[in-house]
C-alpha cells in the first residue's frame, strides 16, 4: 500500500457485526490497525489504550477498526480480558475487530512481513496501522515490529497534522509538531501572498545558505 493509494472495498465478519468497509466508513476518517494474536501481552495494551482514547478519536471524526488472523470467536473473549486489563475504558468495547482467518485482507493490505507471507502456518499480522482519510485513500502508514507497542498520542497527532494541511494546503507541521505550535509554510508559497493567506503575520529564520525557505508562523 503506498501513499495516496486507494485502499479496496471489503467485506469482513467483526466483533460488531459484518462490515462492508466504504459503507461502514461513511464521511470519516478511519485508523485500521492490524495485531499479532489475540490474547497476547503488547496486543492487550495496545487495544486497551486505543479504546480508552475513543472519545478523542470520535472529535476528530475518526473511526477506529481493528484486524487479526484470529477467529471471530476468539475476538469476542479477548475483548472481555481487554476490558479487564483496561477499566478505564467507558461502557462497551467501543470499535470492531475483525477476523481474518484466511489472511486475505492481511495479505492484500500489506499487513503480514515478508518472512511469513506465503506461510500460513508461521504468519502473523505486524504492528501495521493505516490512516485512510474520507475518499479511501490512504495518507499514513507505521509499521511496528510484532516486539513494540505503538504510541497511542502518535497517532492523534499525526491525524491532526494530516487534517490541519488539508483545510489549509499552504502549511506543513514540523518534526515534534502538536496543535498549538508553529507550523511552516510551504517554499512554494510567494512572499507577495504571504500578507493574504496569513494575515497576522509569519516569521522568517535567516539561514547560512541566504536561501528564504524556513518560514513559520501560528496563524493557522
Amino acid at each position: 500500500m503506498r501513499l495516496n493509494s486507494v485502499l479496496p472495498n471489503f467485506q469482513a465478519d467483526s466483533t460488531k457485526g459484518p462490515i462492508d468497509f466504504y459503507e461502514w466508513q461513511g464521511d470519516s476518517w478511519i485508523v485500521l490497525f492490524s495485531h499479532p494474536a489475540d490474547f497476547t501481552p503488547v496486543c492487550t495494551t495496545e487495544l486497551g489504550r486505543l479504546a480508552v482514547h475513543q472519545p478523542h478519536f470520535e472529535k476528530r471524526n475518526t473511526k477506529l477498526l481493528a484486524l487479526s488472523v484470529d477467529k471471530l470467536d476468539d475476538h469476542v473473549d479477548w475483548v472481555n480480558d481487554i476490558k479487564s486489563y483496561c477499566p478505564d475504558i467507558p461502557g462497551d468495547f467501543p470499535y470492531p475487530i475483525v477476523a481474518d482467518p484466511e489472511r486475505k485482507l492481511a495479505v492484500e493490505l500489506g499487513m503480514i512481513d515478508e518472512e511469513g507471507r506465503n506461510d500460513p502456518s508461521q504468519a502473523y499480522t505486524i504492528r501495521a496501522l493505516y490512516v485512510v482519510s474520507p475518499d479511501h485513500r490512504l495518507r499514513l502508514s507505521m509499521h511496528y515490529p510484532t516486539s513494540t507497542g505503538r504510541n497511542v498520542d502518535e497517532i492523534l497527532r499525526v491525524i491532526d497534522s494530516l487534517q490541519l494541511v488539508d483545510r489549509k494546503p499552504e502549511i506543513v507541521t514540523p518534526a515534534n509538531w502538536t496543535p498549538g505550535d508553529k507550523v511552516m509554510i510551504v517554499p512554494s508559497v510567494k512572499e507577495e501572498d504571504i500578507p493574504a493567506l496569513f494575515p497576522n503575520g509569519i516569521d522568517r529564520v535567516t539561514m547560512p545558505s541566504g536561501k528564504n525557505y524556513v518560514r513559520t508562523t501560528t496563524d493557522y
